[in-house]
């Protein structure tokens, strides 16, 4: 079988990894660059870097990557999909709702793969996590709380830390416990001196009762990611940086110490933590991307995903500028 022929625009600090990748997944093959802002981290090697969509569409695709700003995202991806090539778009979809919603019509219109790179739906440890729930591991879920900080990244400058960052906890999260958020209440803050906001705390519930918190921030001298997830017979920690995933089992056995049994709801037990390969996310996600464009059935996010992600993000920032919670409909 012939190979995919592949096009990437941007080649900046994530297309420069998406080019590395895209060179590595079988069935698929690099036949185009392009970035107005030429190559910084010389990714192209042998191919010429193009200077638009427009000149890499005229390469011929069969699918493409769009990793340039968000603010440019709709514009790209509704000339490649008028060019009939299946696309995956870097998380968020879109800059507005309403620029998402039409990049999602216009592939679904074309009948054509349209798909969005949340990438922490690829990472081992919360692939395993997920299993491990269906599995019944965790028994009912209650919570979900997830905690991404650290330092502002300076090569952002179109979206705030809500549509950056907090975009992969609002994914992550429903993903996990597969089922969407119902209602979020939201606080930010601006200290940087930005447009856009640089912290968010989100609290929410999801539609089958699952209690949400998302603490996510561009001000922290350390880099956290992290997501709990606690349940009926214990809680589950995953380490997205590390890719590790520990279980921490509510205790069996009596507590005895009156002034400590007195105060919790339940007793420790066994921490295990667990061993699984460990493949880096996104070669994962581009072969998902690769194998969904061949008509096989794949964990690969889709524009419709991705949108319901972006609406409950413009929820938080609503909730944030009112001081009210927000239902999603």
């Amino acid at each position: 079988m012939m190979a995919l022929r592949a096009g990437l625009l941007g080649v900046g600090m994530m297309g420069r990894h998406h080019a590395r990748v895209l060179r590595e997944v079988d069935g698929v093959d690099l036949v185009g660059i392009a970035d107005p802002g030429g190559d910084p981290h010389g990714v192209g090697g042998k191919l010429p870097v193009l200077p638009d969509i427009d000149a890499l569409i005229d390469v011929g695709l069969d699918v493409a990557v769009v990793a340039v700003p968000t603010r440019f995202h709709e514009e790209a991806a509704l000339k490649l999909a008028a060019a009939g090539v299946h696309t995956l778009v870097e998380k968020p979809i879109a800059h507005s709702v309403e620029a998402g919603r039409r990049m999602v019509e216009a592939f679904d219109a074309a009948g054509l793969v349209g798909a969005v790179g949340h990438i922490e739906r690829f990472n081992p440890a919360l692939q395993q996590m997920r299993r491990r729930i269906e599995a019944g591991e965790l028994g009912a879920v209650y919570q979900v709380a997830t905690r991404r900080q650290g330092p502002f990244p300076a090569r952002i400058a179109d979206v705030g830390v809500a549509k950056d960052l907090a975009s992969h906890d609002v994914d992550l999260t429903a993903w996990v416990v597969q089922s969407d958020y119902e209602r979020v209440f939201a606080q930010t803050a601006f200290k940087s001196g930005r447009e856009y906001e640089d912290m968010i705390v989100i609290a929410g519930r999801t539609r089958s009762g699952v209690m949400v918190n998302n603490i996510v921030n561009w001000l922290s001298p350390m880099k956290e990611r992290v997501t709990v997830v606690t349940g009926e017979k214990g809680a589950f920690v995953a380490d997205t940086m590390t890719g590790d995933l520990t279980f921490y089992a509510n205790g069996t056995v009596p507590v005895e110490w009156e002034s400590v049994s007195s105060f919790r709801g339940v007793s420790e037990g066994d921490v295990t933590r667990y061993a699984f390969t460990k493949r880096e996310p996104l070669r994962v996600e581009h072969e998902a991307f690769r194998d969904a464009v061949l008509g096989n059935a794949t964990d690969v996010v889709t524009m419709a995903q991705g949108q319901r992600t972006l609406e409950v993000v413009e929820a938080a920032l609503e909730s944030a500028r009112t001081g009210e919670s927000v239902a999603i409909d």
